[in-house]
C-alpha cells in the first residue's frame, strides 16, 4: 500500500512540475507570496518555474530511487511546508486562481497542506 501510495505522489509531483512549467503558470504565480523576489533573485515566473522543475524531480526520484524513499519523503515534506507561506498569501491577498474564487475554498485549501505532508512522511516510511 506504501509503495502505490508512493508512486502515485510521484506521478502527481510529475504532473504538477509539468503545470507549473505549461498550462498552469499563471495560477501559480498567484501563490508566490510578493516578498519572494526579495528573498530570491527572481520573478514570480522564475519561481513557478524552478518549483516546478523540484516538483519533477522529486515526482521522478520518488519512483525511480525506492532505496533512497525516506530521504525522499523527508525532503518533500520539508518542501511542502516551505511552499506554505504560498497558500497562505493567496488566501490572505484573496487571489484567485485554480478554482479557488472565495474567501471560504482558499481557507478549505490550506488544510491539504498538512495532508501532503502527511502522505509524502507515510508513503516513504
Amino acid at each position: 500500500m506504501r509503495t502505490f501510495a508512493r508512486w502515485m505522489l510521484g506521478g502527481a509531483m510529475l504532473f504538477a512540475g509539468l503545470s507549473h512549467l505549461f498550462w498552469a503558470r499563471r495560477d501559480f504565480q498567484a501563490q508566490v507570496p510578493d516578498w519572494a523576489a526579495e528573498v530570491v533573485p527572481l520573478d514570480k515566473d522564475d519561481v513557478v518555474l524552478a518549483s516546478g522543475v523540484v516538483e519533477m524531480a522529486f515526482g521522478a526520484a520518488l519512483i525511480a530511487l525506492p532505496r533512497e524513499r525516506r530521504t525522499i519523503g523527508a525532503a518533500l515534506a520539508a518542501f511542502f511546508l516551505a511552499v506554505f507561506p504560498g497558500n497562505i498569501e493567496q488566501w490572505r491577498k484573496r487571489r484567485s486562481a485554480f478554482g479557488l474564487d472565495t474567501d471560504r475554498k482558499r481557507f478549505i485549501r490550506l488544510f491539504f497542506q498538512p495532508a501532503l505532508v502527511a502522505w509524502a512522511w507515510w508513503s516513504t516510511r
